[in-house]
């Protein structure tokens, strides 16, 4: 998103969601899962119903993040909205599934590690103000061109919000859609095959919020002329490189997942989010977001990371 500027959000945005949520998703399935027809006709009606109307939910989410980073920055956006998404993605699943381990010292445990990650989303907002306050007029001097126009930082904080409660629904989903895995596993396909089943509901109908978004924008603002401008190769090969990365990180974690047992969505999730989240800070640190702010921005970003750290691996912790 940094290195796009040339583009406007809808030029990136609907290619990225292309590639990550409707080529990808088709191509591994058909490739990796056997009896496909079979398997959706065998799996509970609901488990299907689930899985499309969660991704539904979940690419409304989608759009928030991409509105929102442009008004946050690459490292808040991404704190939050991965924060939040942790949180909830690994506390609702089981409270979902099985709410009795709520009043035992395992789901204590849980709520601790969802008020603890309130604490480090407050402790990051903070500095997303304070870092906003302080590089005000000063935006030249970080690197790169954000792609999308310029918002309040307050609409910045409310769309990552928004897009962080959506996020979780996604985990939700794949958690309560099981029952299709175990359906693709009768036709002898491994629990990676069925999971892909899984992300093929999932992904493509979020795509279908996001595209008809980026549809509407492309028309409106006549943007889709800029597909067509000079030396505009580079665009197009970062854009399907966020795809296929953004995409090949849910595939693996739909490998993973099963592999860690009966609760491997609660597990999973809030620790494939912790290297994301890593690397979106130390990314945003390279791009100069916080080049220009001074000791006490630093120490309360510094402070919230290590907060959200400590929420997320509690939350992973209790789900063992």
């Amino acid at each position: 998103m940094r290195f796009l500027g040339r583009w406007s959000w809808e030029n990136v945005w609907a290619i990225f969601i292309f590639v990550s949520c409707v080529a990808m998703p088709v191509i591994i399935t058909v490739a990796t899962v056997s009896g496909m027809r079979q398997a959706f006709i065998a799996a509970p009606g609901h488990a299907i119903v689930v899985a499309l109307v969660t991704g539904f939910v979940w690419g409304f989410g989608a759009i928030m993040f991409g509105q929102g980073v442009s008004a946050t920055g690459i490292s808040l956006a991404n704190t939050l909205v991965l924060a939040i998404s942790a949180s909830l993605g690994s506390f609702l699943p089981i409270l979902l599934l099985a709410p009795e381990r709520l009043v035992q010292p395992q789901g204590k445990a849980i709520v601790a590690g969802t008020v603890i990650g309130i604490v480090g989303i407050a402790c990051c907002g903070y500095a997303g103000f304070l870092r906003e306050r302080s590089q005000r007029d000063q935006e030249g001097q970080i690197r790169g061109e954000m792609v999308g126009r310029r918002r309040p930082f307050r609409v910045g904080l409310l769309l990552c919000t928004g897009s962080g409660l959506l996020s979780a629904v996604f985990n939700i989903g794949y958690s309560s859609a099981q029952r299709l895995v175990e359906a693709a596993e009768q036709f002898g396909n491994s629990s990676f095959a069925g999971s892909n089943l899984v992300w093929l509901l999932m992904l493509t109908s979020g795509a279908v919020a996001n595209l008809l978004f980026c549809g509407y924008l492309l028309k409106r603002n006549r943007s889709w002329t800029k597909y067509r401008r000079e030396k505009a190769v580079r665009l197009y090969v970062l854009a399907v490189l966020m795809g296929l990365l953004w995409g090949g990180s849910i595939f693996v974690y739909g490998s993973a997942a099963p592999r860690l047992g009966k609760l491997g969505p609660a597990i999973g999730w809030p620790l494939s989010l912790i290297v994301g989240l890593l690397i979106a800070n130390l990314w945003g640190v390279l791009m100069g977001e916080w080049k220009l702010t001074g000791v006490a921005d630093r120490l309360w970003m510094v402070t919230g990371l290590a907060v959200l750290l400590v929420a997320i691996f509690t939350l992973g912790w209790s789900s063992t």
